[in-house]
């Protein structure tokens, strides 16, 4: 199992329980929200919210907490006022991480996190600083069905798929940014069941880690991810199996 698709289960498993603890539903409303006052209540003409309501449709979120979403982004009920930031650092061992956040409170969040960062191992870095390690990328992930690699690539490879992978009964699914969303109409119009779209900083080089340096990490994102304010982590470690 490469690291990748390592991480990848792991984030598979972690969204499972948070769906159980409702996180899962905090994290798509805010999505919901900022999409929509961003570019507009209309999914029709406001792609980034399109994909925000394919995936709380995706995690069985009922329709009217979604249109509350959209209404409370828009103006037409009181709503809390959201603010995307990004934030960078080192983990155990110098990898890179990335932390999407969405907060009602800038001071409240950044303390938070930088707090994290000390307690377990790491550091906060400059703007900047980590992010020069990262691209941009669609990832869409989907339960393979029966449907082997083959089988997918012949649907997403003329919409524009830069790379596939299979791991634990998942399709992974990586494209470039412009063509994201015609690889995810070309599953979608295929019949594929998507789990999950998004554009994701996926690094361009990782780090080998395994042992107590992984658990150091895994421990780090976990502690930042369970934070109310953070929406994903990302870092350029790769996982390694204890045999590898």
């Amino acid at each position: 199992m490469s690291g990748h698709s390592k991480w990848s289960t792991i984030k598979r498993k972690k969204a499972v329980i948070d769906a159980k603890r409702g996180k899962l539903f905090t994290k798509l409303i805010k999505e919901i929200t900022i999409a929509a006052r961003q570019g507009g209540g209309d999914p029709g003409a406001n792609p980034r919210l399109r994909l925000a309501i394919d995936n709380a449709k995706s995690a069985n979120m009922p329709m009217d907490n979604i249109e509350r979403a959209i209404k409370k982004a828009t103006g037409e009920l009181e709503g809390v006022q959201y603010t995307e930031l990004t934030y960078e650092g080192y983990g155990p061992s110098g990898v890179a991480i990335l932390v999407e956040s969405v907060t009602d409170n800038k001071n409240r969040t950044v303390a938070e996190v930088r707090h994290l960062f000390s307690k377990y191992g790491g550091s906060m870095g400059e703007s900047g600083s980590v992010l020069w390690m990262f691209d941009r990328k669609g990832v869409i992930t989907f339960p393979a069905q029966g449907k082997t690699e083959d089988d997918i690539m012949e649907i997403v490879l003329d919409a524009g798929a830069e790379d596939i992978q299979l791991d634990d009964g998942y399709f992974e699914v990586t494209t470039e940014v412009e063509t994201f969303e015609d690889v995810r109409k070309a599953l979608a119009e295929a019949g594929i069941e998507i789990e999950n779209a998004s554009l994701q900083w996926i690094a361009k080089n990782t780090v080998d880690i395994s042992g107590e340096a992984q658990e150091k990490v895994l421990k780090l994102i976990d502690m930042l991810e369970d934070n109310d304010d953070v929406q994903n982590v990302y870092s350029n470690a790769n996982f390694l199996d204890d045999e590898e």
